[in-house]
């Protein structure tokens, strides 16, 4: 709510045209005019006991309070018989500012919450044929998925690692699993993701997913994952 210094500036610092706002009603008899002043005084006692007013952060209950003060005044000299043109003015100034409602300034909408997905340590996982870094037709989904939620989620860096099974030897599975990694980072990159958010290895069969026996061929072990850094 306005203080009554903020109302003694406001009321000093209105427009040398407030005398002038009530020309109009100056031409009233004075029964006409008693009324006229009468109403906005009512409507300005109506606006400086509602809440909603009282609590807005708007220049409207410090008008509407300057409003109440200058028509009562206008009143009291009409009670006289006298027309006052200062107060009537002032009256009239005060009424029409009380009624401009500010323009509501809508807050801006919250920001939509990032999915849960966001979160999640593994972006995706692939998983190959047997002795194969050939893509399979399922990695297309998901590598679209990953490239969706890097952009969605302002992932900046993604580790692709490339694993085996425990058939064949350690040489030979530590280049396959690079493959794989490789395969997987091109299909990436061919989707959208650019290359400096990729960083590719390959542990070969020394990380399994399912612990088997050596020599053992194991379709969940012959994968790549995708990580979030």
């Amino acid at each position: 709510m306005a203080t009554g210094g903020a109302l003694a500036a406001l009321a000093c610092s209105a427009p040398a045209f407030a005398q002038s706002a009530g020309d109009d009603l100056m031409a009233l008899d004075k029964d006409s005019l008693r009324g006229e002043i009468t109403s906005r005084y009512d409507e300005a006692l109506g606006l400086t006991q509602d809440p909603s007013v009282v609590s807005a952060d708007t220049p409207r209950f410090i008008w509407a309070s300057q409003a109440k003060a200058q028509c009562g005044i206008a009143l009291g000299f009409l009670k006289s018989g006298t027309k006052d043109p200062v107060s009537i003015g002032k009256c009239v100034d005060a009424a029409n500012r009380m009624r401009m409602i500010p323009a509501v300034v809508q807050a801006p909408a919250p920001a939509e919450p990032l999915p849960d997905a966001c979160a999640q340590p593994v972006a995706g996982i692939v998983f190959f044929d047997w002795d194969s870094s050939a893509l399979p037709e399922s990695a297309s989904q998901t590598l679209d998925s990953v490239v969706n939620y890097a952009r969605l989620c302002n992932w900046t860096g993604l580790v692709v690692t490339g694993h085996t099974d425990r058939s064949g030897s350690d040489a030979y599975n530590d280049g396959l699993s690079v493959r794989r990694a490789q395969a997987v980072g091109s299909m990436l990159e061919a989707k959208g993701l650019p290359s400096g958010v990729l960083s590719l290895s390959g542990r070969g069969e020394s990380e399994p997913k399912v612990p088997t026996m050596d020599g053992e061929r194991n379709p969940t072990n012959r994968r790549v994952e995708i990580t979030v850094k």
